[in-house]
């Protein structure tokens, strides 16, 4: 009976063995094909637009371009938050205004434009709001809701606005004008192309370490997070802490945009803080799709050219045909229009290393 229960498993085995042989020699050219990867692309064609931009396009189209991007770093700190982590924030231009009149208020009453001061203390101020805002909205003693956090982000973000409005300090309703220009040493980052390429220098290093966290293990608890919470939670991870993290880096990122912002502008005002603002970015990241971070930076030039070519070309109506073109995105193209050219597989990611198959090994398997 031994003996036959041993000949059987090695029968099983010797079975199993030339099946995974056949399917490692004849799945291979399937496999390779299945690996290519779709999203570099998407991102190398990206990168040589944006970098040749500034060279085919006029002065006034340049100061646009350079207000994009910032944008586009905006919308890059929503998707971490909402497209990774599933924290539905409508108040992200709480961190993104607040750090701009925290440097609008260093230049203006302590003449602090140095490039290497300002922008960390813009990423400082936006951490910190971050920080004090989702402590109270995440680290509670029971897990919040998406409706709680959702509204609690709104609710900042107008409460900000309400105040930026009637502070004297920060100018009322007019807010900060006539921002000095920020410096490096003897020079001044004014409209143009040094401005431009300066910040999609700091957009790229953002991005390339948003790309490393995303795909690292702790990107991995957040992709879990945002599917499940319930199992992640029953794994062992504390899920609120993860929230509470991300939620922090996307308030900094946040801050970084916003400091830029207003250097480049030359003024802010309580809109920057408030809902419209925090409504926008849903919008771009909505529209170039979610959980993809350079969805994120399509959705943002997309819909902000089309919005300046609208209002240049239908003064009266822009506004309706843009929203109806929003409309149908996300009525029919639900992940984005990024999930025009990117598979369901390549937006989740991949984590880890494959292990390496060889046919010969797998024939002389046991």
């Amino acid at each position: 009976m031994l003996k036959s229960m041993g000949a059987a498993k090695q029968a099983v085995h010797a079975d199993v063995g030339s099946e995974a042989a056949v399917l490692g020699t004849e799945s291979a050219p399937a496999e390779r094909s299945s690996e290519r990867k779709v999203l570099p692309i998407v991102e190398g064609v990206v990168l040589v637009v944006a970098l040749v931009a500034p060279l085919v396009l006029q002065d006034y189209l340049t100061v646009f371009a350079t207000r994009v991007v910032i944008l586009a770093l905006f919308a890059l700190s929503f998707d971490l938050v909402w497209g990774y982590a599933g924290i539905m924030s409508f108040g992200q231009a709480l961190f993104f205004g607040s750090a701009g009149y925290g440097v609008a208020l260093l230049a203006r009453d302590l003449d602090i434009t140095n490039i290497f001061l300002v922008l960390p203390a813009g990423t400082l101020i936006g951490l910190t709001f971050a920080l004090l805002l989702g402590g109270f909205l995440l680290l509670g003693r029971h897990p919040s809701s998406v409706i709680f956090v959702s509204l609690g982000t709104l609710t900042g973000s107008y409460a900000a606005d309400r105040l930026a409005r009637g502070w004297y300090y920060l100018g009322g309703q007019n807010g900060i004008p006539s921002i000095s220009s920020m410096t490096l040493g003897g020079y001044e980052f004014s409209e143009g192309p040094a401005f431009y390429y300066l910040v999609l220098g700091i957009l790229i290093v953002v991005y390339l370490l948003c790309r490393f966290l995303v795909r690292s293990q702790f990107g991995l608890a957040l992709a879990g997070l945002r599917e499940n919470e319930q199992r992640i939670a029953f794994f062992g991870y504390k899920a609120q802490h993860l929230k509470a993290i991300i939620f922090a880096i996307g308030g900094a990122i946040a801050g970084l945009a916003g400091s830029l912002y207003a250097f480049h502008e030359g003024f802010v005002w309580p809109n920057m803080v408030g809902v419209v603002v925090s409504t926008q970015v849903v919008l771009y990241v909505l529209f170039g799709g979610s959980g993809t971070l350079i969805g994120a930076v399509i959705g943002t030039v997309i819909v902000e050219g089309v919005s300046f070519w609208l209002s240049d070309n239908y003064r009266d109506v822009w506004p309706i045909i843009l929203g109806v073109l929003l409309l149908l995105v996300i009525l029919f193209r639900p992940l984005g229009l990024i999930s025009f050219v990117l598979g369901e597989r390549e937006r989740v990611g991949s984590f880890g290393a494959r292990p390496k198959k060889n046919v010969k090994e797998t024939r002389n398997a046991p």
